[in-house]
């Protein structure tokens, strides 16, 4: 071997394996005057996101920047130098674009958000344009998902051969941005307007099967070795003098496309992108592939890209996207430590909610283990359990196979003995203090050593409920939601005594069984309920002075909740809270106005929508104004010395956010909760905060602390007691405007 062919082998080597010592070997061959420059080196660690091979006459241009190959700077780079050496090659006569990791391209880096860097040259636009006008066919390889810039990189290349699992997708709209790159004017090209706008509007990817149909795809991979049938793949091209198939050649096929689609489009998709910005742009970026040429039609992209850039709604999602892979990160806990293995899970209760939780664990494949005291109640909820699963394989959900699978998992059983061998135990009985610390009680006799004893609380003291056991460490609260096999939110509560390994092994279970956790520290409510309350709290009191629940409600969904307080309410059922309060009752006696109406509504026997009477009247699926409730919030205000008056809805959305907002800022500064982000994953996932504000944190700190803070004041000093009692500003929210701060520039302790 020369010395020059052993010296780029071993730097090529030493970069592919990040192997520092061996680089350091590279350097000291350069020191003895071997026939390469140091520079050269130095190049090729800078390209090393990108590594470049020729078999015969093709290219392999391959991604390495794993996990997700994040088209960062770094790599763009390196797609581009690879590219302009396989174009000056002569003996190159195609190009294979394929990955080492083991998906194709998660789209754009995310550490380049906020940044100069995601603009920097070359620029991902640009890059594809580029790549567009090769002379040589370009061939995507796709072994696995293709997302956003990974999924538009491909559009950019001439064919496409993927493998059978792999998934192509634009879920841009989902950051409230539109595809930048090309996605919104290629793909309409490819596989017609109407399947791109679906796309692009719901961010929602499809399959290897579905795209070679739609003719995304050319090929699908059949071979165990999928690189090499992807360059076989490139070599027929070649024998066949295949040519290049530029999107820039292709105009979109409006033939089957009904005159009136894009109207009646905007209009069934109205309700759920109620609020958000970016959809409509979508669709207006696709309406311009119709009726532009390819470089016009990029221009009228970036447009809209750039309008979306900009918006609050952008800044809202992205705020949530960086939120939930921050949740996970506890301070003071090491991620990778060890973790207790979870095979088998027990239930105590088999309701609505043990149900729920069951179906959960079964559906990623554990063994549970669900138990009731009495026959005829284990068997309802069994039988409840088969038909929620019957329901989703009649949707197309899950398949009969699927089904049957996971109904395998849940065994049914009468004995606390039969707990004996199970890993982790979550009780979810009646939410009774007393109940509960029976469970717990009994569980601590049979539950082997190492056992994780969950109660599933929705405002409980999980440290009193931990005290009847001999291993308080081995107890955690989690916080399901309600449906719990269809609510992503789980609300972790770590008591004082939890070991830090059950608070990991809890995290882990919680991804793995697709739950979006959250933790919070021991407090009335957690983080969720606690912040509810006060937003609840001034929804009815509006009623109290005059607003009628109808304006409250309205003023709450065009503010972006799917429902207002009082139907919400109603919907999940008026005794529900009347039980949370009572055991709060002691802090509440100063203020006789506080949740009155709840009470009593709750005490005349309206539930809600289970009696057909609560805030509303209920007649099938009409919900019809009550006169008697206006009459009875008349009435009470007198009896109260409250003043009814005209209510505007600015101050209806004030009161009842920043009320939430207020009570969040109390809860950073006592630690309850690690950061302002996972409150805001906690009201977006589990309440219905509106995602396109991004939870009533980001929203405070979109509006400005100083306005909300002024607003706050400014209730405390015109709602006289109730001012008083409800409307001190919490100091933390003082301190932060004060200094010039925002909620995001909070962290716990500091």
């Amino acid at each position: 071997m020369n010395t020059n062919t052993l010296s780029i082998h071993t730097v090529n080597t030493a970069i592919t394996s990040y192997d520092f010592k061996l680089l350091c070997f590279a350097a000291s061959l350069w020191a003895f005057d071997y026939p390469f420059r140091f520079p050269d080196i130095v190049d090729r660690i800078m390209t090393a996101l990108v590594k470049y091979e020729v078999q015969g006459p093709v290219a392999v241009i391959t991604l390495n920047s794993p996990p997700v190959n994040g088209l960062g700077n770094g790599l763009r780079a390196g797609l581009l130098e690879a590219y302009e050496t396989a174009t000056q090659d002569k003996a190159v006569k195609a190009m294979v674009i394929a990955s080492s990791a083991k998906l194709f391209c998660g789209g754009a880096d995310i550490s380049e958000f906020d940044s100069d860097k995601a603009f920097a040259k070359p620029d991902l636009p640009s890059l594809l344009v580029t790549f567009e006008a090769s002379q040589k066919p370009l061939i995507a390889a796709i072994n696995g998902v293709a997302l956003g810039g990974g999924m538009e990189l491909t559009l950019a290349c001439d064919y496409r051969i993927a493998l059978p699992q792999a998934k192509l997708g634009l879920p841009e709209v989902n950051l409230g941005i539109l595809p930048g790159a090309g996605g919104t004017q290629r793909l309409p090209r490819l596989v017609g307007a109407q399947k791109a706008t679906q796309m692009i509007t719901s961010g929602v990817p499809i399959g290897a099967q579905e795209a070679l149909e739609l003719g995304l795809l050319d090929k699908i991979a059949t071979g165990n070795n999928f690189l090499e049938e992807a360059i076989a793949y490139a070599n027929a091209l070649i024998e066949s003098n295949a040519p290049v198939k530029t999107c820039a050649d292709l105009s979109v096929d409006t033939s089957d496309l009904p005159s009136d689609f894009f109207a009646e489009f905007r209009k069934s998709i109205a309700r759920r992108t109620k609020g958000f910005f970016a959809p409509e742009r979508c669709i207006q970026a696709v309406e311009a592939a119709i009726a532009l040429p390819l470089k016009e039609g990029l221009e009228k992209e970036n447009q809209l890209f750039q309008e979306c850039v900009v918006t609050p709604q952008a800044r809202a999602q992205q705020h949530l996207f960086f939120a939930q892979r921050a949740a996970g990160r506890i301070p003071g806990l090491d991620p990778k430590m060890a973790i207790r293995d979870i095979k088998k899970v027990g239930i105590i209760g088999a309701g609505t909610m043990g149900g729920g939780i069951a179906m959960n664990f079964a559906n990623a494949g554990i063994e549970v283990k669900l138990l009731e005291i009495k026959g005829d109640a284990l068997e309802r909820g069994l039988n409840a359990i088969k038909k929620n699963y019957e329901i989703s394989a009649k949707r197309g959900k899950l398949t009969q196979a699927q089904m049957d699978a996971n109904l395998a998992l849940i065994q049914g059983t009468l004995s606390y003995d039969d707990l004996g061998d199970v890993d982790m135990v979550i009780e979810a009985v009646f939410e009774n203090i007393d109940i509960k610390k029976s469970v717990f009680k009994q569980l601590d006799a049979v539950c082997k050593p190492g056992a994780i004893l969950a109660t599933n609380t929705s405002y409980l003291d999980v440290d009193e409920i931990a005290a009847q056991t001999k291993r308080p460490e081995d107890v955690i609260g989690l916080h399901f939601f309600s449906p719990a096999n269809v609510m992503k939110l789980l609300e972790i509560v770590r008591a004082t005594k939890t070991a830090d390994d059950v608070l990991v092994t809890v995290l882990k279970t919680a991804q793995r069984i697709k739950k979006t956790p959250v933790v919070s520290g021991i407090c009335w409510g957690f983080i969720g309920n606690r912040m509810f309350e006060p937003y609840g709290r001034e929804a009815t009191r509006l009623v109290l002075e005059g607003a009628a629940p109808a304006q409250v409600d309205k003023a709450l969904t065009d503010f972006g909740w799917a429902m207002g307080f009082c139907s919400v309410i109603d919907l999940a059922g008026i005794d529900v809270g009347f039980f949370a309060r009572e055991g709060i009752r002691d802090q509440l006696a100063h203020d006789p106005s506080y949740q009155v109406l709840c009470d009593q509504l709750n005490n005349m026997g309206r539930f809600g929508q289970k009696t057909g009477r609560g805030f509303y009247i209920y007649e099938g699926r009409d919900r019809l104004e009550d006169p008697e409730v206006i009459e009875m919030s008349s009435k009470t205000a007198q009896e109260l010395n409250i003043t009814q008056r005209e209510i505007s809805d600015k101050e209806i959305i004030e009161r009842t956010i920043y009320s939430m907002i207020n009570e969040g800022a109390k809860i950073l500064e006592e630690g309850v909760s690690y950061r302002s982000s996972d409150i805001d994953l906690v009201f977006t996932n589990g309440y219905g905060f509106p995602v396109h504000k991004g939870g009533p944190m980001q929203y405070a700190d979109e509006v400005g602390l100083d306005n909300v803070l002024a607003a706050i004041k400014k209730y405390q000093s015109e709602l006289g007691s109730h001012g008083d009692n409800w409307f001190k500003p919490a100091p933390l929210l003082e301190k932060l405007v004060a200094e010039g701060k925002s909620f995001k520039d909070y962290q716990t302790g500091s």
